[in-house]
């Protein structure tokens, strides 16, 4: 217990100071985050001390650590859910469901396309060229939805039209990158019935959350009116988020889209999700967040990256992974009618990749469908397209004017 306790201490020390220098810089406090969670692992304290690698974060708390590391992005990704304003989604349906689908559908294809050439080099025999192209697509496709949430709100952007956009889109992005993941890993493993009824029950799901709960929730919010909520609604809420988190898991399309459904069915200007923000939010941001980037540190390995020819195929994934996403996504965009600058930052910040990405490689490099040295090839682009995210929005000069919010307050993360 006491090197779990010291292993998240040091990581939340190393995470505030690097977000010091990454500030001056332009990037907001999540990239310092997940920066010094890999910094901390075998990519650079274990290959310099691998004994004060292994004191810092020993494999005896990893299960520990994974468990606070998940508790802390389903709580994050409920608080997403809660300050989401389904009018926008309502404005801009045609809009939102074009870009979700481009943003899957253009760099899934860039992504197989590539993975022909790489497979001679970077696949083992047993794997078949069907499975890992499929794999190969589908990792590219993937929106790193919770490091997305952090950045728009680390901009002051998460409740802006853009902003609600765009965590509207990477939700619906993601849910389908989750399912067709699942139908790459029952291809692979010779289960493909099960793959698409993944699909339809997460439908199902959706469709149980915003006909069935969601009217029982506005109910439930009527009667309590502005008063502060008791204790016993607040165990309800927190039961039927695990019941909501159990359900996705379930499923097969990870836990953290039953948290952020459950948010998202909440009206976002009521008493109690306004309660709930406020009292959440800290504590995950600063206490159990950290635990998530940590663990994540301690699978990466970036030392695999050997060789002037691996760095090149690491420089093509990084380039079809950015024109695959932001192209599709500005396009679609476009299409329907946005501006060239917002068509540029949805863009943007649909390339964010971050975390996500590293859930679902780490799933292919479990089921060997990957190596090692493309898990960390990959690992590379995932910070690349994540790093880029910020600097691009401040190019583009896009900002949010409302309840005090300046260009100046907006260009400095407030």
């Amino acid at each position: 217990m006491f090197h779990l306790f010291f292993a998240l201490a040091a990581v939340i020390v190393a995470g505030r100071l690097l977000g010091i220098v990454f500030r001056w810089i332009g990037q907001p406090p999540v990239i310092a985050e997940v920066i010094a969670g890999i910094l901390l692992g075998p990519s650079l304290l274990g290959a310099i001390s691998p004994a004060a690698q292994q004191y810092l974060l020993p494999d005896s708390i990893k299960p520990g650590l994974e468990i606070i590391a998940q508790l802390g992005v389903i709580l994050y990704m409920f608080v997403v859910g809660l300050e989401l304003d389904l009018r926008v989604m309502q404005q801009r349906g045609t809009a939102i469901l074009t870009t979700a689908i481009a943003s899957i559908v253009v760099p899934f294809a860039l992504g197989c396309a590539l993975a022909l050439p790489m497979y001679s080099a970077h696949s083992a025999s047993t794997v078949p060229l069907f499975n890992f192209a499929l794999f190969f697509g589908a990792a590219l496709s993937i929106t790193a939805f919770p490091v997305l949430a952090r950045i728009l709100k680390d901009r002051s952007m998460s409740r802006s039209p853009l902003g609600v956009m765009a965590l509207t889109c990477a939700a619906m992005n993601d849910a389908a990158a989750w399912c067709l993941l699942a139908i790459v890993v029952g291809v692979a493993q010779a289960e493909v019935g099960w793959a698409f009824a993944v699909a339809g029950m997460t439908l199902l799901f959706i469709a149980l959350m915003f006909f069935a709960v969601r009217p029982i929730i506005t109910w439930l919010l009527a009667r309590l009116g502005d008063e502060p909520p008791p204790q016993g609604v607040l165990a309800l809420i927190f039961l039927a988020l695990l019941v909501s988190c159990l359900a996705t898991e379930l499923i097969g399309i990870h836990a953290i889209f039953g948290a952020f459904l459950l948010g998202a069915v909440f009206p976002h200007k009521s008493r109690i999700a306004i309660d709930l923000c406020h009292k959440l939010e800290d504590l995950v941001t600063v206490l159990l967040l950290p635990a998530f980037f940590a663990f994540t540190g301690m699978q990466t390995k970036i030392g695999l990256i050997n060789g002037w020819e691996n760095w090149l195929w690491c420089g093509a994934i990084i380039a079809v992974a950015t024109a695959g996403k932001f192209g599709g996504t500005f396009a679609a965009a476009r299409l329907t009618g946005l501006s060239w600058r917002d068509s540029a930052g949805l863009g943007t910040l649909m390339n964010t990749r971050g975390l996500m990405e590293l859930i679902v490689l780490n799933i292919g490099l479990e089921r060997k469908i990957i190596s090692p040295t493309v898990f960390a090839m990959m690992v590379v682009m995932a910070i690349v397209t994540t790093m880029a995210t910020t600097p691009i929005l401040q190019l583009l000069g896009l900002k949010w004017e409302e309840n005090g919010h300046d260009k100046a307050a907006y260009r400095n993360g407030v």
